[in-house]
């Protein structure tokens, strides 16, 4: 079937033109792919040859919602030095079609095809504003972080990392996408008192729509590990208690070695279906990416 795109824009914010200081003006965009109006917002980099960033709402959000995050906020002002294309996208009807079988959503029930959402929204930057195509990561929380993950498993060759954030890879019964078996950097950060997404796996619990069950968050970083060749034991380390008051601590694990792969776990301690505030989850993310990627 022949694909129809439809570029429409509506500005918000503010303008911001490409080449200028106004990177933190949103502009907002609409897309028509596979018969549907599918819209995101974006920052405009400072200059061609920009890094595109994905950052993904999670179940029941917006991508101009998730930008009022206090760490986005924190993280946007810190980005604001380097040549970034920072996206934020809307799920259809508010959700994601990722690899969750169970779910009971209207995006996974109509069987959205956001892999062609992606596809064209990068085809849309690179014709655009002539990113750099070898670096486009994404980024999400819960659902969002689950899209992240659908990315990974299922577009490996448009996608050059992943971070995701209070979620695990649902399990087999669960398992809607069949992989590329592509190793890639991926960082995860999960909190052990998680009620919604299990740190130790089982059915995410939520009022608002059944997604079904997934893996506990050790199985989810080891099949990325092993997809990225590694064996053994990762390495350990307990992280400066900045926040003490917050009752949660972070260890993190990490499996890196040369010309491979890194795979990095932040385990919270304590924490629950959010962020710690010990790292800012983002701005931790994007150093993953530029660690990984730029060589």
């Amino acid at each position: 079937m022949m694909r129809t795109i439809i570029l429409s824009g509506l500005m918000l914010f503010g303008y911001a033109s490409f080449g200028n200081q106004q990177t933190d003006s949103l502009i907002s965009k609409t897309l028509f792919v596979d018969g549907h109006d599918r819209s995101f917002h974006y920052l405009a980099p400072k200059q061609s040859g920009a890094s595109l960033l994905f950052v993904i709402h999670g179940s029941g959000g917006s991508g101009s919602g998730i930008r009022k995050a206090k760490q986005l906020q924190v993280f946007e002002q810190e980005s604001r030095t380097e040549n970034i294309l920072v996206v934020y996208p809307d799920g259809y009807e508010k959700f994601w079609n990722e690899c969750r079988k169970a779910a009971q959503t209207t995006a996974n029930l109509e069987n959205i095809n956001d892999n062609l959402f992606f596809e064209e929204m990068i085809r849309f930057f690179e014709e655009t504003y002539n990113i750099d195509t070898n670096h486009v990561f994404a980024m999400g929380s819960s659902g969002g972080g689950h899209m992240c993950y659908k990315l990974a498993l299922t577009m490996p060759e448009k996608i050059a990392a992943i971070a995701a954030f209070n979620a695990s890879l649902p399990d087999s019964a669960n398992m809607d996408c069949i992989g590329m078996d592509v190793p890639l950097p991926v960082m995860i950060v999960n909190g052990t008192a998680d009620k919604i997404s299990p740190y130790d796996g089982g059915e995410i619990r939520t009022d608002l729509v059944h997604l079904g069950t997934v893996r506990s968050t050790y199985s989810t970083f080891q099949y990325w590990a092993s997809l990225a060749g590694y064996r053994g034991k990762p390495k350990r380390k307990l992280l400066p208690d900045i926040d003490p008051n917050d009752g949660k601590t972070i260890e993190r694990y990490t499996f890196r070695k040369r010309r491979m792969p890194e795979v990095t776990l932040f385990k919270v301690i304590g924490g629950g279906h959010g962020f710690p505030n010990d790292i800012n989850a983002y701005v931790e993310a994007w150093s993953f990416f530029k660690r990984t990627s730029f060589h």
